[in-house]
């Protein structure tokens, strides 16, 4: 990890923006960041109604640097009327989500335009294509996190959604991520009926060096949030190993019957930093500021 920890989220909760009293109650549920879809989950000929929807919740939303906008593909004339929309409205979210994204060029084209504007939000990006798994470093380097897209990365590639199919496009974000201390998040799972394969894919994305999970249903976050938010016993660890280390003047100690030393004591203190980092943005234990406490079922 370079530079100074990243407050990441760990659950996105993507809600379609269809309606303004479905957006607003998905805030009750406990997700890090709750992500208003203007995307595929809306059809083209609701697009410029839910953009109206959009720009209403943002001016509502208690903690709208929480909040995470997914746009149409940039170049087509409804990613032009989304940031038209963005730039226009009054409040402004924290995150704003790409999609289909090919180069790190345009990128830093929507940073441009939304800073003529006097935004400065975060910028995710969708990794959902061939071209930009291959530059995969540049688009890393540029954007702010990347959330991996498997439907239409698996479309592409003629595959099915499976952990093997989506396995070497993980390990590019995951090592892209950690390179250049980016969020890295993982795609929803889209078999809603097996809640064991959530688990599973939660479990082995994490293993891998993924930090959060995205999802589309709220009945999800319970699974997402206590297999990825930071863990008292861990933090509890990370926090002796490096104590250990330091006490052993930065040289190699033994911990419970193990051997540590410098590269497990840069690991424990990055994974203390990202963990109060965490803590500091979104630990509140109503993190959408709307006195619902912990989320429940949808």
């Amino acid at each position: 990890m370079t530079g100074p920890a990243r407050a990441v989220p760990r659950s996105i909760l993507y809600t379609p923006a269809l309606s303004l009293e479905r957006v607003v109650k998905a805030w009750s549920y406990d997700a890090d960041v709750h992500l208003i879809d203007l995307e595929d989950a809306v059809p083209p000929a609701d697009k410029a109604a839910a953009r109206a929807v959009c720009r209403t919740a943002l001016e509502k939303s208690p903690r709208p640097e929480n909040v995470a906008v997914r746009i149409n593909e940039l170049g087509s004339l409804a990613a032009l009327h989304d940031v038209l929309m963005l730039t226009d409205s009054a409040v402004k979210p924290g995150i704003v989500l790409m999609t289909m994204v090919t180069s790190a060029e345009e990128i830093d084209l929507l940073r441009r335009t939304l800073a003529e504007a006097g935004a400065y939000p975060e910028v995710y990006v969708t990794v959902e294509t061939v071209e930009a798994i291959t530059r995969i470093d540049s688009v890393a380097r540029t954007a702010d996190g990347l959330v991996l897209g498997s439907a239409d990365l698996a479309a592409e590639l003629g595959v099915d959604i499976s952990w093997e199919a989506m396995q070497a496009a993980r390990q590019a974000m995951a090592m892209a991520c950690a390179r250049f201390g980016r969020a890295c998040i993982d795609t929803a799972n889209y078999r809603l009926a097996e809640p064991a394969v959530l688990t599973e894919e939660t479990t082995r994305a994490r293993a891998l060096g993924f930090h959060g999970k995205a999802t589309v249903h709220p009945r999800e976050l319970d699974v997402i949030n206590r297999l990825l938010r930071p863990r008292p016993d861990e933090l509890a660890l990370a926090r002796r190993v490096a104590a250990a280390v330091a006490a052993a003047n930065g040289g190699i100690a033994v911990l419970d019957g193990n051997m540590v030393g410098p590269p497990f004591a840069r690991r424990a203190r990055d994974t203390v930093a990202r963990e109060d980092a965490w803590t500091s943005r979104f630990g509140s234990t109503d993190p959408a500021g709307t006195g619902a406490g912990d989320g429940g079922e949808g």
